[in-house]
């Protein structure tokens, strides 16, 4: 040690047993040695010595506990142990990469730790403790400078007593262990140190130290994770014990494994005979082949690397690691702060992360204090969410501005690591915080979407409603996976950012799915070329082109008399005065600014520039003088355009081809504008972003370390490249040699049962290769049956193979890759009919029994199919009945229905729309009829296909019953609401839709259009159930989610449709009025009269059946066949009719139930329906006219 510190140290006392005697000049002594710190050198030497004079622990700490009542003394040693206990890091700026300076880095570093286990002692922290209280009680204006610098003090000694790093090499502590921070942390517990910290961030007149304080929480939980704290002090949960014994029997299988492949690797005979071995059709160095002179045993281990040096990664390529090493503290420790996080979050939390975000935005802070509040927002909302789940404890960081905060924080991250490559790792981990504090986020809002409050479940449906709508936040995931750095980013940074991804795609999915249709934020950046890149018009500058140019600009000048124009004059500016380019230059640029005009023959610019500059520069009369006369302008024009005049070169882009950073960082084009939209969001399309190999191989990266992933991280990965292997059918992107080496790795794994999920998927992605041989035998056979007859060679040649495990599939890609046929088309499957064309008698036998057996039941043709022997299509078992004879028509063979909805002839009134309603009811079991016909005789299909058809047919079936009691609805409900006094409001809704309807016409396209109410009435009713009850029977979409207000009609809905249900809303006519517009339209009042007196109710409704079913026919029936249909049902009702080719099943039964209500019709009106022929087609025709055309665009 230095003489003179060596004297200081000896003038500050010294210690006999545990008094310590303090030296009369004691105070000068320690204000000395701060003196000598602030003058110490890069070696930091004097602090070095001091600390091998383990001055803290035998003078500084006996002085504060001892002689505590000397106000001045006291602050003197205080002042000198935060000096002496600062980090190393901000000694020396950063670790060193000199040997000697890393010497003394090291040096100082186990100092501190040894200053670190001085202070672990509860008498310590008492006398800290207590002067922080005495100070604390006083009023913030009774308080002196002294006094908070004293606080300060305090605050940063346990700091930087805290932030010192353990040593475990020196400690050697295992879990459950007490180490010197547990140590300290428990002095800090027993002295009340952790209440006062909890007091300052709490009290509202101490928010001065709220960043200390958030400093000194993060570093009493710097070795914690909040699941262990959760977990203190409670038996061991049903998974955590299936977790650990999950483990353990990985374990076991692997070491059992490995002691059976060491029993096979030994030989029976002793090992120097272990003997030479030849490896066959492997040649060594020259043209001999390889000698092998070890365990034949170990032959499958054999590498042309063996014996070889390991070749050195060079530092700038190794993978980054880890630096967290979390452990167990003592039990003790982990209740007190198991405690301590409960009493901080129900006190403490909101506000002091308040106060510290409000600090951070406005820079109030030092540089990288963010880090702490990062660490803290993680921390404690995930204690929370493991410990009783309780949102309103964290609801200051749970708030969409949050992300906003941590989306920016992870964007300025990622571009210092790209800048400032010196310090990248310290900004990897700052962007590894960030990307927690993102995780931990999610989480929080996937647990508030579970909860029982309806309150807390909307909270979290508004904010994954902005987040999942702007599209920097969908995104995020997408460009951190592609950007994945492995040199700069440690696999602990991949596994969160992995798991991250899951959890995020999973809500996304999970919020779409309740969703028809999403609308989310698009942003489109438009870009231009660089300004280097552009190509610049090269001007001919020959004396002759010059000529050329001058005589066109002269005559220019000439012709307008050299006046300009207001506006030409207007914006023209030669001068910028917040250029920080020189005024000499902007002179010249301004005189290259008229060439190029004149160039451009463009006279009149030139001129008017010229003049702007002279009133700009007129000194030296370089652009003439002030009373310059038109002639002498023209001359200084002409000496313009013939000078040389020096022009500033585009800078040219250099680049390095040996760097690839550089070259990525590299700006080839510039930001012009950005275009930002809407549009539908559809989840499946998102997903498709991920079957990138950027982003997959981030995903492989980690699926190496399967052994030490967590079971959780593993699904995270076997999800994702499920995801793109078989939902987006991308497998391709897996079929890599390194991909299927580790496939193999895994299934050959001893502890395999411990990976099932990876297990199953490289199983099922694992594609068997073809050897020679089974090449060849293929070929052969292939081309033995190539000219065979066989329906379907690909199932003839799948049971004469020897691998018999090959699939269709397999067989079918092989065939293409080898070039027999040319696409899998010509091998696609025949159709799934039997095949069987002729009947034999016994099969016709069994039909004819079948039939008679059946054919007073109401599904005849039904229980035929179920019943025959020999399964054939519907098709062809109706074509065998009709040429058997045994029916006369098809429709004898449909399904009968009950007629029990259908109305009778009675007194009774019925609308016209509850008529169409029972109409309506009849269609669709026909329709389903119809999809069995035809799927029958198509093509195999998958089962997801199937799926669709039935579920498109169940559709179909239902949106049929449901127009039907839609319209009667709808009549019911305009009736109630125009009692109700909404008739304003429904002919405003009339309107809009009449306006939408015209829209859609004139424009050609159709969008969403908002209802929005403009007077008080409409405003009322839209806030009406019994109106919104109408709007959805109508069709109309309510607000999709808390981004819609208003309700809208859907862009799905056509025109002719909007004006169908405009006129719905229309309140009825009287009868009298219906009926005197009928007369006007169809005939005389006399005949009208006659014919209303003598036809009913029934009648007339037959009369609109057969109406509908005839205008149905005119676009789908044969013309004969409907002639003569309607001939023998009632001779009143002509109807033109269209060929065509193929007859509905639908309209066939409606023909049958057509012939059935007109023969009614002729029995109840006793021969007069001919009399009835004007008064009752003619009106019903035109009264029908909006719901028949209504009833065609359903069925088109």
């Amino acid at each position: 040690m230095n003489c003179e510190l060596l004297a200081t140290c000896s003038a500050l006392g010294y210690l006999e047993g545990d008094t310590y005697h303090k030296e009369a000049d004691c105070l000068e002594s320690v204000k000395d040695l701060i003196r000598f710190l602030r003058y110490e050198d890069d070696t930091r030497d004097v602090r070095q010595q001091l600390g091998e004079g383990h001055i803290i622990k035998h003078d500084l700490l006996p002085i504060i506990t001892q002689h505590g009542h000397d106000k001045a003394l006291f602050d003197a040693c205080i002042r000198l142990m935060v000096n002496l206990t600062q980090p190393a890091m901000l000694c020396f700026g950063k670790v060193p990469d000199d040997p000697v300076f890393r010497h003394h880095f090291l040096q100082v570093t186990s100092h501190l730790q040894a200053y670190k286990e001085a202070f672990a002692t509860e008498k310590v922290f008492g006398v800290l403790s207590e002067t922080l209280y005495n100070l604390l009680q006083m009023e913030w204006e009774q308080r002196q400078e002294e006094d908070n610098l004293l606080i300060e003090r305090i605050l940063l000694l346990v700091r930087n007593v805290l932030h010192v790093p353990a040593d475990p090499l020196e400690e050697k502590k295992v879990d459950d262990d007490a180490s010197v921070h547990d140590k300290l942390l428990w002095g800090i517990h027993m002295s009340g140190f952790d209440d006062l910290v909890k007091f300052l961030a709490s009290a509202q007149s101490e928010q001065q130290w709220s960043m200390h304080v958030l400093e000194i929480i993060s570093l009493m939980f710097r070795d914690q994770t909040p699941d262990t704290l959760v977990s203190a002090g409670h038996a061991r949960s049903a998974e955590e014990k299936q977790r650990d014994t999950s483990e353990l029997e990985g374990l076991r299988q692997r070491e059992q494994a490995a002691k059976r492949s060491r029993t096979l690797q030994r030989g029976t005979r002793h090992s120097r005979f272990g003997g030479s071995f030849v490896v066959k059709g492997l040649k060594a160095i020259g043209d001999n082949e390889v000698i092998y002179h070890r365990n034949v045993h170990n032959f499958k281990n054999y590498t042309h690397d063996m014996g070889k040096a390991v070749r050195r990664v060079p530092r700038r390529n190794r993978q980054a690691q880890d630096c967290m090493n979390k452990r167990r503290s003592a039990l003790n420790v982990r209740l007190f702060l198991r405690e301590f996080c409960v009493d901080f979050l129900e006190n403490c939390y909101n506000r002091l992360m308040y106060i510290v975000k409000e600090s951070l935005i406005r820079e109030e802070s030092q540089e990288h204090d963010e880090t702490y509040y990062l660490w803290a927002l993680s921390f404690f909302m995930a204690f929370n969410r493991c410990n009783n789940f309780r949102a309103d404890l964290v609801s200051e960081t749970m708030s969409t501005r949050t992300f906003h905060f941590m989306e920016r924080n992870i964007t300025n991250y990622y571009e210092m690591i790209l800048t400032d490559r010196k310090e990248a790792t310290s900004w990897s981990r700052r962007m590894h915080l960030a990307l927690k504090a993102y995780q931990e986020l999610l989480m929080t809002v996937n647990e508030m979407d579970r909860s029982q409050d309806e309150s807390i479940r909307h909270s979290a449906n508004v904010i994954k409603s902005n987040i999942f709508y702007l599209m920097e936040y969908r995104e995020i995931f997408l460009t951190l996976l592609r950007k994945y750095d492995g040199t700069k980013q440690p696999q602990s940074y991949l596994k969160d950012l992995v798991e991250s991804t899951h959890l995020f795609l999973r809500m996304l999915e999970r919020f779409c799915k309740g969703r028809r249709n999403l609308v989310v934020q698009k942003k489109k950046v438009k870009r231009k070329k660089s300004r280097g890149e552009k190509n610049q018009p090269v001007v001919e500058r020959t004396p002759e082109a010059l000529a050329d140019t001058w005589k066109i600009v002269e005559e220019q000048l000439k012709g307008i008399k050299f006046q300009l124009s207001e506006s030409l004059t207007a914006h023209i500016v030669p001068f910028d005065c917040t250029s920080e380019t020189p005024l000499e230059e902007q002179r010249t640029e301004a005189m290259v600014r008229m060439q190029d005009a004149l160039q451009a023959q463009l006279g009149p610019e030139a001129l008017a520039l010229l003049r702007a500059a002279r009133e700009v520069w007129p000194e030296g009369d370089v652009f003439g003088s002030t009373d310059v006369e038109p002639e002498e302008e023209l001359e200084l024009l002409k000496q313009i355009l013939h000078a040389e005049l020096p022009r500033s070169a585009p800078p040219e882009t250099q680049m390095e081809e040996d760097d690839e950073d550089d070259a990525d960082l590299e700006e080839e084009e510039e930001l012009e504008a950005v275009q930002v939209s809407e549009t539908e969001f559809k989840f499946l399309d998102f997903i498709k972003k991920f079957a990138n190999p950027g982003i997959v191989h981030p995903y492989l990266v980690l699926l190496k370390s399967y052994s030490k992933n967590t079971p959780h991280t593993n699904h995270c990965i076997a999800r994702m490249l499920h995801r793109v292997a078989f939902d987006l059918k991308m497998d391709a992107l897996l079929y890599q040699l390194s991909v299927f080496h580790l496939f193999n790795k895994i299934l050959r794994d001893a502890a395999a049962s411990a990976y099932k999920e990876l297990v199953t998927f490289a199983k099922a992605e694992k594609m068997p290769a073809w050897s020679e041989e089974e090449e060849q035998e293929l070929r052969t056979l292939y081309e033995e049956h190539q000219h065979s007859e066989v329906p379907d060679i690909v199932e003839t040649l799948l049971p004469l193979l020897s691998n018999n495990t090959r699939t269709r599939r397999q067989v079918v890609t092989q065939l293409v890759r080898m070039g027999l046929v040319d696409s899998t088309k010509e091998l696609k499957k025949p159709k799934k009919g039997t095949g069987i064309v002729l009947w034999t008698e016994d099969q016709e036998e069994e039909l004819q029994m079948l039939y008679e057996e059946y054919k007073d039941s109401d599904d005849v043709l039904g229980n035929i199919l179920k019943k025959l022997t020999a399964k054939r299509s519907r098709a062809r078992v109706v074509d065998k009945l009709l040429s058997m004879g045994l029916v006369s028509e098809r429709r004898e063979l449909y399904k009968k229905r009950s007629r029990s909805s259908c109305p009778k002839s009675s007194g009774t009134q019925m609308s016209e729309e509850e008529f169409l309603a029972g109409l309506a009811q009849d269609f669709p079991d026909e329709s389903l009829n119809r999809e069995e016909d035809e799927s029958e005789e198509s093509e195999e299909e998958d089962e997801e296909e199937k799926k669709e058809r039935q579920n498109a047919g169940s559709r179909t079936s239902h949106s049929f019953v449901s127009e039907g009691e839609r319209r009667t609805d709808v009549a019911t409900m305009v009736t109630m609401l125009h009692k109700k006094g909404m008739s304003e409001a429904l002919g405003w809704l009339q309107r809009c839709l009449d306006r939408a309807a015209k829209g859609r016409e004139d424009d050609g396209f159709s969008q969403a259009a908002p209802l929005v109410p403009l007077t008080e009435a409409c405003e009322d009713a839209m806030e009406d159930k019994s109106f919104h009850k109408l709007l959805c029977k109508l069709g109309m979409r309510a607000p999709a989610n808390e981004q819609e207000t208003f309700w809208r009609i859907p862009e799905k809905i056509i025109p002719s449709q909007l004006r169908c249900a405009a006129a719905s809303l229309s309140q009825n006519l009287d009868e009298s009025e219906r009926e005197e517009v009928l007369v006007e339209e169809g005939g005389p009042p006399e005949d009208h009269q006659e014919g209303k007196s003598k036809a009913s109710d029934s009648q007339r409704a037959h009369a609109l059946r057969a109406l509908l079913i005839a205008r149905k026919r005119k676009q789908h029936s044969n013309k004969d066949e409907a002639y003569q249909d309607l001939e023998g049902a009632d001779s009143s009702f002509e109807r033109p009719q269209e060929k065509t080719t193929k007859r509905s099943r639908v309209l066939d039964d409606e023909e049958e139930e057509d012939d059935g209500f007109i023969v009614a019709l002729e029995i109840d009106t006793n021969g007069e329906a001919d009399s009835e022929e004007e008064n009752i087609s003619a009106p019903v025709k035109r009264r029908r006219k909006m719901v028949l055309i209504d009833e065609e665009e359903d069925e088109d």
